[in-house]
């Protein structure tokens, strides 16, 4: 029995032995990626810790290490002492690989790489930062001994073209090993590498590059699903002596087809075979789909037209640079998905290859991009960079566009040569440029539409577009932009620009989280990937399910309008859920109620019904809640609809009974009143608070109300009784204080303001009442109303009523620290507010729809443009009626659409039927 065991146990391991010769091995040298490393030593030969040997992880980008210097694309930095980093590794190589073939692989160094295997030149000096090279190191490997390997890198490139096309950018510049090394072992004779095209009509051809095939061979193929089925039958070719390529083909009935909703995969076997023995084996995964660009109408993906929702993503992260690993990867992958997107860009490189992994399986449309900000390589450099790009990435189903260059950093020596290298002839486009029968100009106003977006001739694609800037930009002015992109049957969508704050941690600095003032702070997320608020506008506005807007009103029977707009997919394979919520007032606890949504049969494109399934005492509650989920079950979006108007919410949380009389004062100047404990002094001149206490202390409510970008006259104030309530008004008159401003002051303690006004001019940018209040007072604040995140006028989706509650905090979106949803700003859809200090709460209820709340003002933004340009009224706190929208980094406000736009009011005529109404109740009792 013994010998038995012993002769499976040797049978096995033979077996294994076997498969693995059969198969390509890599060993790695390195790490595979930022969260795994290994040390190397290393010598830096300028800047932090310089001049000095030690060790570093591989790997990595030496300034995050604390080597070096940090440079900023925009800081040019001179050839006088530009770094050098030294690397050293000593690797053992067994002696059972002396009869393969092994390559040294590296997959990205920044930036100029020299290396040396024991002492001796492996190959020429690879020039570019953001490619795989390789060097066959067959012969100069010692085999069973320990070798050792010796990379000199230049952080600047000896090539001028390479470092205008990579060194001159609006980036981050880092030097080092930053991807993966390893080494590829192979059988000596093998499979050198495969380029795949498997359009959507199920045909399948392979071009196999074949490594030192001396004797009559043939290819044998297979095609199988992911999960193993056999797709097809076996296919191949012969191989004639010496032959260095064969290419292959077979035909798929109806295959699934790879598409960013729909990415489904099949894997192909390749056996390179020699009288019956099976040489070396490849395996390679591949999506069935076709691209195509008909010029003057749109791209087609598999026979569909496409928009795409896209964003530009360096490859970044603050604690490492631009080493990342696959967690990363689909982390961004995923939060893009989340936010309805279908497409990035990859600026302005080609990325990791596990990002394009993920992009695969999960579905993104991937933009692959040659670098070249605004300078480009020389063609001979171009020519090779460009072939190790297209060798590397060329199997990827993601990948559906090539883009030569960026902002005029493109080489047109090198457009032709994209479909020489790529077996799929995927189109090329240069971006912000009219080339290849598309306009993908950035960052155009939203009115140079009518000249040549809606106008031209060409496919309108802008590769940036929106540039953000703290929190201008993306959200602010998407919905403009979109719909109009939606619309036009010649815009094929575009990319925002960009996905991530770049913000580094500068180990030269106390690790100070480092943007470089306003260059890097450009993310729809923060730099660890915190979402800000225009995350959820997109998330909405990109949604593939729109539900049109619906008042529920008297006749509601719970349908809602919806238009699908995915490419590929039916509604019915999408899924709804419907939540009713009976809101609270202070700590009472909420209560809720589910109902079910169904789902019609909506092709792409089509428009139709959803139908809350409600129950009869629906109207009892105050908001609805619908849920749209994707085949994969994950929320497109949460909408809300308000059951309760204000008014109605108001009328519940408001008291104005008490038991006793509103007592009242006056001087020459001031009125005083109180009630329940209550103390309001009110200047007669003005009307304005001048000072609120109740039993418990002051409420440091003052100076108010003023009016924003309106004419203050109140005068002429009069008092009378109403009942038990004292009303204190001012008189109004055509010509000197045709504005007019009430209070009226409740038994209970509660107040009510309301203000008659007209807009100070036609075009406005804010309308509404301030109040002073100290800051530095506030903790938190609870409210009903559109929540969590501020809004502009320009960016008002994304959030969803209800009661929300959030700790003051003084962040400033895009610097550290990242404290979301920020709390000062506007809040849009006021119900009532509770504004907790370490004094006295204030209470403020309101019975009018679509009232702001602004809560202090944020730290200005200084941009060298001054488009961001954050617009707030005078005083502390405010009630407005009209807010401002914000800019980008290159536009200001009213140029991203008409939601950018300042407010307009025509045709008042001081007539007080005309003007503008404000009420607002303030609880000063301090009583609930």
């Amino acid at each position: 029995m013994k010998s038995i065991s012993f002769y499976l146990l040797f049978l096995s391991i033979w077996l294994v032995s076997l498969a693995q010769a059969q198969q390509t091995r890599k060993h790695y040298l390195s790490g595979t990626g930022s969260d795994q490393t290994v040390n190397w030593q290393f010598y830096c030969t300028a800047g932090q810790n310089s001049g000095k040997w030690t060790t570093i992880p591989v790997p990595s980008n030496w300034e995050l290490q604390g080597f070096g210097k940090y440079n900023y694309g925009f800081n040019r930095d001179s050839s006088k002492g530009r770094e050098q980093g030294l690397y050293k590794y000593t690797f053992a190589v067994p002696a059972a690989w002396k009869n393969k073939k092994i390559n040294l692989v590296f997959e990205g160094v920044m930036t100029d790489t020299e290396v040396k295997i024991n002492g001796t030149l492996a190959g020429p000096k690879h020039e570019g930062s953001y490619y795989a090279f390789k060097y066959d190191v067959t012969n100069q490997l010692k085999y069973g001994a320990d070798n050792l390997l010796e990379v000199t890198v230049s952080k600047h490139s000896a090539n001028a073209s390479v470092n205008a096309a990579e060194r001159k950018g609006d980036f981050w510049i880092f030097g080092g090993i930053f991807r993966p090394v390893w080494l590829e072992i192979l059988p000596v004779k093998h499979i050198e590498h495969v380029a795949i095209d498997a359009p959507a009509t199920g045909s399948f051809k392979a071009e196999v590059k074949l490594g030192d095939v001396t004797k009559a061979s043939e290819i044998k193929a297979q095609l199988y699903t992911l999960t193993g089925q056999k797709v097809g039958v076996p296919f191949g070719g012969k191989v004639s002596p010496n032959q260095t390529s064969v290419t292959i083909q077979t035909k798929v009935n109806n295959p699934s087809l790879w598409t960013s909703e729909t990415p489904t995969r099949y894997r192909v076997e390749l056996s390179l075979v020699q009288n019956g023995k099976t040489l070396h084996t490849l395996q390679e995964k591949f999506g069935f789909r076709t691209v195509e660009v008909r010029k003057r109408d749109g791209v087609y993906v598999n026979g569909t037209k496409v928009k795409f929702k896209g964003v530009n993503r360096h490859s970044f992260w603050p604690t490492s640079g631009r080493t990342m690993n696959k967690k990363l990867s689909v982390l961004d992958v995923n939060l893009m998905k989340e936010m309805n997107m279908n497409a990035v860009r990859m600026s302005h490189y080609p990325p990791d290859d596990h990002f394009l992994d993920v992009c695969d399986s999960l579905g993104l449309f991937v933009f692959d991009e040659l670098a070249g900000w605004h300078g480009n390589y020389d063609t001979p450099t171009g020519t090779k960079l460009l072939h190790e790009l297209v060798t590397h990435d060329v199997n990827h189903p993601s990948v559906i566009f090539w883009i030569n260059g960026n902002e005029g950093g493109h080489n047109y020596d090198l457009d032709p040569l994209f479909a020489k290298e790529d077996i799929q002839k995927r189109p090329v486009i240069h971006a912000w440029e009219v080339f290849g029968g598309f306009d993908t100009q950035h960052y155009r106003e939203y009115n140079y539409g009518i000249g040549s977006y809606d106008l031209g001739h060409e496919i309108v694609m802008p590769t940036e577009f929106l540039h953000g800037m703290y929190d201008g930009g993306h959200g602010a002015g998407i919905e403009d932009y979109w719909e109009a992109m939606w619309q036009n049957p010649l815009s094929a969508g575009g990319f925002l620009w960009d996905f991530a704050d770049n913000g580094v941690i500068r180990t030269d600095k106390n690790g100070i989280l480092d943007t470089d003032g306003n260059h890097a702070a450009d993310g729809i997320v923060g730099s660890y990937r915190e979402k800000e608020g225009s995350f959820f506008t997109i998330k909405q506005v990109w949604s593939p399910i729109k539900i049109e807007r619906r008042e529920i009103a008297e006749g509601f029977d719970g349908t809602f309008t919806i238009e699908n707009r995915y490419h590929f997919t039916n509604i019915n394979q999408c899924s709804f859920s419907g939540k009713l919520v009976k809101t609270a007032f202070g700590t009472t606890k909420a209560s809720e109620q589910s109902f079910t949504v169904t789902a019609p049969s909506l092709k792409p494109l089509e428009k139709g019904t959803i139908r809350a399934n409600l129950p009869a005492h629906w109207q009892s509650f105050d908001i609805l809640y619908i849920t749209a989920f994707d085949p994969q079950k994950k929320e497109l979006f949460t909408w809300s609809f308000p059951i309760a108007l204000p008014e109605k919410i108001a009328a519940t949380v408001v008291k104005t009974e008490g038991t006793g009389n509103v007592q009242i004062s006056e001087t020459d100047s001031l009125y005083t009143l109180s009630a329940n404990g209550m103390q309001l002094v009110l200047h007669k001149g003005n009307g304005r608070i001048q000072q609120v206490k109740n039993g418990s202390g002051v409420i440091p409510l003052t100076n108010g109300p003023v009016l924003q970008e309106g004419v203050n006259n109140f005068k002429s104030f009069t008092r009378r009784t109403e009942g038990k309530n004292v009303i204190i008004e001012s008189t109004f008159d055509r010509k000197n204080s045709y504005n007019t401003l009430q209070w009226t002051i409740y038994p209970s303690g509660w107040v009510k303001m309301q203000v008659k006004y007209f807009p100070g001019a036609y075009f406005t940018n804010l309308v509404g009442v301030n109040f002073s209040f100290p800051e530095e007072e506030a903790k938190s604040v609870r409210w009903m109303g559109n929540g969590p995140y501020r809004v502009w006028k320009n960016r008002m989706k994304g959030n969803q009523l209800g009661v929300w509650e959030k700790a003051y905090n003084n962040a400033s979106t895009g610097e550290p620290p990242l404290t979301y949803p920020e709390f000062k700003g506007y809040h849009s859809n006021l119900y009532w507010m509770q504004l907790e200090t370490k004094g006295q709460p204030l209470t403020v209820v309101t019975p009018d729809e679509d009232l702001f709340f602004r809560l202090f003002t944020p730290k200005p933004i200084v941009d060298e443009y001054n488009n961001v340009q954050m617009t707030f009224p005078s005083g502390d706190l405010s009630f407005m009626q009209g807010i401002s929208g914000i800019g980008t980094k290159t536009q200001k406000p009213e140029t991203t659409g008409p939601m950018g736009m300042k407010h307009i009011y025509y045709d008042y005529e001081k007539e007080p039927m005309r003007a503008k109404v404000l009420t607002v109740y303030f609880n000063f009792s301090g009583k609930n």
